[in-house]
């Protein structure tokens, strides 16, 4: 079992970035894919990005390709998406996921284990 904690989130500029961490205790995050999803107010969640166990396979929702990047620090037993170029539709509460299925996962509901979530607002 794994604990994921998000942070990073806040308020920024549209045009602007941020870098949300996701930090995981209990299990070693190298024993899963790891993804980040967002849930925009009166939306579904959706997927955003996902990445397999060594770093191989990086996934993308195509609203966020060219844009945004994730990427894995084993190590340090955390998860980071990179978020350039903002704009007021990536508004929205992110949260980090765990799976242990092997390759990158679009699926949310291939998830086991979910942080609380961060807020992202984008101001236009």
């Amino acid at each position: 079992q794994v604990e994921l904690v998000e942070s990073g989130g806040g308020l920024v500029q549209a045009g602007g970035s941020l870098r949300l961490s996701c930090a995981a205790s209990g299990r070693m995050v190298n024993t899963y894919t790891m993804g980040w999803f967002r849930q925009a107010p009166g939306k579904e969640r959706e997927f955003v990005a996902a990445i397999s166990r060594g770093s191989s396979t990086t996934l993308y929702a195509d609203s966020v390709t060219g844009r945004f990047t994730i990427s894995r620090d084993n190590a340090k037993n955390s998860v980071y998406l990179q978020m350039n170029s903002l704009n007021a539709e990536d508004t929205a509460v992110y949260y980090c996921a765990a799976t242990s299925r092997f390759g990158a996962q679009r699926n949310q509901y291939e998830y086991d284990y979910w942080g609380q979530g961060t807020q992202v607002t984008v101001s236009s």
